[in-house]
């Protein structure tokens, strides 16, 4: 497909009051948003309004950071995305979910009911969850290895795909004159075997509308772009510079490539937060007047937690210590560790100014300018192999969104560059991605069955 073919796909990453730490500090925001149904079923409105693809919502099975410092704690992302399916018709609707704290029955059920609950919205976005918090709360002293996550994790998709396609499309008939719910013979338990799990099935929840939920991935580790190339339909991804996007961006496809995979079918989505102002000076002013609400010593122990060091060591206006670990040490979010001191050396940075660039996206692309300076950007990464679309994240919720929608997607649409009406029904129609097929279908013929069994539903 040439580059005049394609159009972008837009990401609304809902976090809360904003994307910036210190957004929560702001007269407008609303400190309880974290917890306030209808403060994001306003933002899923918003962005469906404006024919955004999708929106996605974070989680973590540990307390997020320091309570002190931000709003911390979420709802729990299924549950609240049933109440946004209930005010939305088209807007995807994408959790995170961990592979590390769940088990594949459970979880792969939770999705497949969002998915009927929503006409085919759902997408799940697959995490291992780095930390040790984490493993605390699970009855492990610490996290297991980053490979055997991954590892995990596999498993965790082959037997969440086999689950989906435990019934066959047309597996109901409820027919009542023969008094047959269901075609026994085209439910089929899984009986999995493998070195994580033992999962006998068949899932407890017809077939839904997308057949699976869109598999977003959101690593960027060597082991997260190899996860991403053989399962992933869309990445989220942290990418500072056009340079170090267009590595990536090259990097997965040509992965999914050698994976057998179509790299088309593969939308690569770095976060962007956009701090949108009516000159370039109006928008760095409201930048900065946001770093300024940071609290140091907090975003310090973050810091430290990050990089592995004890926070004594760092010092707010000295650069980062000369002696840190290598990444291959690093057991929790490599990738992050890398892109935060690779940023940190290559600019020379002070620990107090990191913590500022990391304030305002945690390592994301951010950007502070007019919205013609913002459509160039996205623009520019788009015609230039960083992006199929972006991750939108607004440093300041409700207002960065609105500002966004009213100012910069009228310059896209004006450029050919981005939907003013959905084409389709399901999420992965928006993404222009195919249904996936029953691996378990076709099954013998139903003449050929002497007695079709009820199956309850």
């Amino acid at each position: 497909m040439s580059t005049t073919e394609r159009s972008l796909h837009f990401n609304l990453f809902i976090h809360d009051t904003g994307h910036h730490e210190a957004s929560w500090r702001l007269p407008e925001s609303e400190p309880l948003a974290h917890v306030d149904v209808a403060y994001h079923q306003r933002l899923a409105r918003i962005a469906e309004d404006a024919k955004f693809d999708s929106l996605f919502l974070a989680d973590s099975p540990a307390l997020w950071g320091d309570p002190g410092r931000r709003p911390s704690g979420r709802l729990e992302p299924t549950v609240l995305l049933t109440a946004l399916a209930a005010v939305t018709r088209r807007i995807g609707l994408i959790a995170t979910a961990s592979t590390s704290y769940n088990d594949p029955y459970n979880l792969a059920r939770r999705f497949s009911s969002l998915d009927h609950v929503s006409g085919g919205r759902a997408g799940w976005n697959i995490v291992t969850t780095a930390g040790d918090a984490a493993a605390r709360n699970f009855g492990l002293d610490a996290q297991p290895a980053h490979a055997d996550r991954y590892e995990r994790a596999a498993e965790f998709i082959e037997v969440s795909t086999k689950l989906w396609d435990s019934w066959e499309d047309d597996a109901v008939v409820a027919d009542k004159e023969r008094g047959v719910h269901a075609e026994s013979h085209r439910v089929h338990p899984i009986a999995h075997v493998g070195k994580y799990f033992q999962v006998d099935g068949a899932l407890n929840v017809p077939r839904s509308p997308q057949a699976h939920p869109l598999l977003v991935q959101a690593g960027s580790s060597e082991d997260g772009k190899d996860f991403a190339a053989r399962y992933a339909e869309a990445v989220f991804t942290a990418q500072p510079t056009l340079e170090e996007g267009q590595a990536f961006y090259a990097d997965v496809k040509r992965r999914a490539a050698a994976a057998g995979r179509d790299p088309a079918g593969v939308k690569i989505l770095p976060g962007i937060v956009p701090v949108i102002g009516d000159t370039e000076a109006d928008a760095l002013e409201q930048e900065a007047e946001l770093d300024r609400l940071i609290q140091p010593e907090y975003a310090k122990l973050q810091l430290a937690t990050l990089i592995g060091l004890d926070p004594a060591l760092l010092v707010l206006d000295q650069e980062l210590p000369a002696d840190l670990p290598a990444e291959d040490e690093i057991e929790g979010a490599k990738s992050r560790y890398t892109l935060v001191v690779e940023l940190a050396r290559r600019e020379r940075l002070t620990v107090r100014q990191l913590i500022g660039r990391l304030g305002g996206g945690r390592g994301h692309r951010t950007f502070a300018g007019t919205p013609v300076q913002v459509a160039d950007t996205i623009e520019h990464w788009f015609r230039n192999g960083a992006a199929d679309g972006f991750n939108i994240m607004p440093a300041v919720l409700p207002s960065g969104l609105e500002v966004f929608v009213e100012r910069v997607l009228p310059i896209l649409r004006e450029r050919g560059l981005f939907r003013t009406e959905y084409t389709g029904a399901t999420l992965r129609e928006h993404y222009g991605l195919p249904r996936p097929a029953n691996r378990f279908a076709p099954t013998q013929d139903p003449a050929q069955d002497p007695a079709p069994a009820l199956v309850n539903v």
